[in-house]
């Protein structure tokens, strides 16, 4: 796949904001586990492989396993996630997949059973931003890096 622009380079005061909530998410609280494989689920569902090989990637930095990770698209069907994980994949997911969803009233029971408010709003925010990261690097046909 080739690049299509380097979107970085072209307007770096345009990311400036998302890397701003990046900021953010890196210091509100939530586990960093938990942060990457929201990243990781949210890129898999929308196909983007330059997000898929960093969060991947930075899961297994943040400790994560490689039998969680090669199970995260399945993790319905899977004793390996705890309750909070569940709640926020699932979230992910309804937030993620928004124009079928509507995020259900499922899906908001669950992640308010795990999350408080500050932290439902932290993890919402979470998934926003990469969700835009996903789709800057779809766009642009941003390649993962050579391995």
């Amino acid at each position: 796949m080739n690049s299509r622009l380097d979107f970085f380079h072209a307007r770096p005061e345009a990311v400036k904001p998302l890397m701003a909530a990046e900021q953010w998410i890196a210091r509100c609280g939530l586990e960093r586990g938990l942060l990457e494989l929201v990243r990781l689920r949210a890129s898999q569902i929308n196909g983007c492989a330059y997000c898929v090989d960093l969060h991947a990637t930075d899961a297994r930095a943040a400790g994560e396993s490689e039998r969680r990770l090669a199970a995260l698209t399945v993790w319905r069907e899977v004793p390996f996630f705890t309750a909070r994980e569940r709640a926020a994949l699932e979230w992910t997911e309804a937030l993620t997949l928004v124009t079928s969803t509507h995020v259900p009233d499922a899906a908001w029971t669950a992640v308010r059973e795990q999350f408080d408010e500050a932290e439902v709003v932290d993890l919402s925010l979470l998934i926003a931003t990469i969700n835009s990261w996903n789709r800057l690097a779809i766009a642009f046909r941003k390649p993962p890096e050579a391995a």
